[in-house]
């Protein structure tokens, strides 16, 4: 089997270098590797070596986590679950419970061409002229969850054009002689990491002290409820498994996280205050 080389390594940057330096680095050798410029045999495999350590060095929170467990991270063969976490069942769905603060995408890497493409942000790729007519195509959030028919008018004629569920902003979709580049509305409540959906649930701080049952929205459409454990933590994270974006290419989901925002009061009674400074004496 072989084993993947260090991201630092394939950048040829130290663990210490900075954002704008690691930009720097991917943009060399971007250039130097992108198959329309180097025929070499193994031009191809480089630039994705490349652009799969570009896109985790870039995002901060990817990078914490490679910091952290390596590779591992983002093999799900592995079962990484990241420190804290516990697995329960509750109905025909699995969730796990972690109290860390943060959760990466730890499913497949992007095209590399789109990690390329959007690093020139708007047009100033050397490559991109040679490439097919795109057009630009904006659909809401639930569509891109369940997926959806538009028509569209390119050059006089009408289209029909399905987007498949799991699209995202950058998916392009091939069609006769032009492709169609999809961009996703945000949504009020879900935020979208990669295939996983993350969103922020608040609980009064007694009832992260003492547990409660919660009921939170799903992209399903239905809500699911839940069981805070007593003594919950600011930020914690509730992992529902398999209920997160469906994948664009092949079967399964992402996961969803509920990340729980403790609530503290900013103005309190003369009794509630009592009581709080008694329950401070009995510790």
């Amino acid at each position: 089997m072989t084993t993947k080389r260090d991201f630092y390594e394939v950048l040829g940057v130290n663990k210490d270098a900075s954002a704008t330096e690691i930009k720097k680095a991917y943009r060399s050798m971007a250039l130097k590797y992108h198959p329309d410029k180097n025929k070499s045999q193994e031009a191809v495999e480089k630039f994705k070596e490349i652009s799969e350590s570009y896109e985790v060095l870039s995002n901060p929170q990817k990078k914490k986590q490679y910091d952290q467990f390596g590779h591992a991270a983002f093999n799900p063969s592995s079962g990484f679950r990241g420190a804290g976490q516990q697995a329960h069942r509750q109905g025909p769905f699995t969730y796990s419970y972690s109290s860390t603060s943060n959760a990466s995408n730890f499913g497949g890497f992007t095209d590399p061409f789109e990690i390329f493409e959007s690093f020139f942000s708007g047009g100033g790729s050397p490559f991109r002229a040679a490439r097919i007519p795109r057009y630009g195509l904006t659909i809401d959030f639930m569509e891109a969850v369940k997926g959806v028919e538009k028509n569209i008018i390119h050059q006089g004629k009408e289209y029909k054009i399905k987007i498949p569920p799991g699209a995202d902003d950058g998916t392009r979709i091939r069609f006769n002689e032009f492709f169609v580049s999809v961009e996703v509305r945000t949504h009020q409540i879900f935020q979208r990491e990669g295939y996983d959906i993350f969103i922020n649930h608040e609980i009064t701080f007694t009832k992260a002290a003492l547990g409660d049952n919660i009921s939170v929205p799903t992209i399903d459409e239905k809500d699911i409820k839940l069981k805070v454990r007593p003594g919950t933590q600011p930020n914690t994270l509730i992992r529902l498994k398999g209920k997160g974006m469906p994948h664009l290419r092949g079967s399964g989901r992402g996961d969803q996280y509920i990340r729980l925002i403790v609530n503290v009061p900013e103005r309190l009674t003369r009794e509630q205050k009592q009581i709080l400074k008694k329950f401070d004496t009995l510790f």
